[in-house]
């Protein structure tokens, strides 16, 4: 199927070229830059974007009319985004991305679970991104829900519980950590990155092929700027 995929991306690219060679009116704006190809391409256009952002520059790509027509028949994204539901931070508003850019999966405290896994081998196995971001930040309100949950012995209410039951293995070492959420949240994007490989051979074959690479990150909530998680 991966095979298939690639053909697919390929005759995806050449149908963006014919489409860049036609003009139609009052879509003169939909013809864009050819998206990123490669882990690097991609690594670097979305940390490009989001230096943009937090110097208040961004130039809001992809995000007209012209461009939600140009992906009607079919999206094609160079990136999967696996972050959390947070308000703040929206993938493409933060990376100054646009319409057809990220395939973009969110859910309180950025977890892999399994509904979340079959999102992004679909697309793995759909479109064959250059890049997958586990995307984590600043004071998550997930993680130090967890915590104080390991230091109390509480437990959540509902369905929250199911989060704090899947986070606390990751983030129980820093319960007695002075900088506990912080630390935390690094090594809960370090254990989802390492879960997308260990747990999916679509990920993990896509990876040793050499079509995908899997990257840690986190967002500032002061700042506005992403950095890479090693």
């Amino acid at each position: 199927m991966l095979h298939t995929s690639l053909r697919r991306r390929a005759l995806l690219a050449a149908g963006g070229a014919l489409a860049g060679s036609l003009t139609l009116p009052g879509a003169a704006s939909a013809t864009t830059a050819k998206a990123p190809e490669t882990p690097r391409a991609a690594l670097e256009a979305i940390l490009a974007g989001n230096r943009r952002f937090a110097a208040g520059h961004p130039r809001h790509p992809h995000q007209n009319l012209a461009r939600v027509r140009e992906t009607a028949a079919g999206q094609d994204p160079f990136v999967i985004v696996l972050g959390c539901a947070d308000s703040r931070v929206s993938p493409e508003v933060l990376f100054d991305q646009g319409v057809g850019d990220i395939f973009d999966n969110r859910v309180a405290g950025n977890i892999v679970d399994d509904l979340l896994l079959g999102s992004i081998e679909y697309a793995v196995e759909e479109f064959v991104p250059p890049l997958i971001v586990v995307l984590g930040h600043e004071r998550c309100g997930a993680v130090a829900a967890t915590l104080n949950a390991v230091r109390t012995g509480g437990t959540a209410p509902g369905h929250i519980a199911a989060i704090v039951a899947a986070l606390t293995p990751i983030v129980t070492p820093y319960v007695n950590d002075p900088d506990g959420v912080e630390n935390a949240v690094r090594a809960n994007v370090r254990a989802q990155a390492e879960a997308l490989l260990e747990t999916s051979d679509i990920v993990r074959e896509s990876v040793e092929a050499g079509h995908t690479a899997v990257v840690g990150a986190r967002y500032d909530l002061e700042s506005g700027r992403i950095t890479l998680v090693h």
